[in-house]
């Protein structure tokens, strides 16, 4: 389970601090602004730790599946399908858009490696049922404590850009403002 630790020193920790929004109209636009991408970039991670969980709740639930009908093609052979179907699957969630990629995507791997110890998903058929039902359980509990950090992070970048918006609709912010803050950032390292 995802745990917010009061006074903690991890990003999530500092988001969902009832802290992290409180009198934001005394802060300057750049710390909003700052704060509205700290809250991105934790969305972006839970996101990424969302999609790791789907695919691993999938290739289980595929698996039980294939028990159950008596179906004799290894869910190995059918992996691209199963991950594929709700790529193509209507969008559920929140729909935003995502400018960040995962800062800490191998932790989040390792993390639900551990979930399930001994509890290895590259030979499934080869698991008892017992371990896949409750490999199943853990992934959705899992993956439901991380939607529920999810929407509470979206729920802090919902605050932090209505302040932004409502800085510019008073005119305490400009457009032109923001292009000369952009333009004066020394520009970045290409990779």
């Amino acid at each position: 389970m995802i745990e917010v630790r009061p006074g903690g020193r991890r990003r999530i920790d500092r988001v969902l601090s009832p802290d992290y929004i409180a009198d934001l109209d005394r802060l300057d636009l750049v710390e909003v602004r700052a704060r509205r991408d700290d809250a991105a970039q934790e969305e972006t991670d839970l996101s990424y730790l969302r999609r790791l969980l789907h695919g691993r709740i999938d290739i289980v639930k595929a698996e039980l599946r294939r028990r159950a009908e008596g179906g004799s093609e290894p869910v190995v052979d059918q992996l691209a399908k199963i991950l594929a179907d709700k790529a193509v699957a209507p969008a559920m969630g929140s729909g935003r858009h995502q400018s960040f990629e995962p800062s800490r995507a191998e932790s989040h791997r390792r993390h639900i490696e551990a979930l399930v110890s001994d509890t290895d998903l590259t030979d499934v058929a080869a698991l008892p049922d017992e371990r896949l039902d409750l490999a199943l359980r853990t992934y959705v509990a899992e993956e439901s404590s991380v939607s529920q950090r999810r929407r509470e992070v979206q729920a802090v970048m919902d605050q932090l850009n209505e302040e932004i918006a409502n800085r510019y609709r008073a005119g305490s912010a400009s457009v032109d403002d923001l292009l000369a803050a952009e333009r004066a950032k020394p520009d970045e390292p290409s990779e």
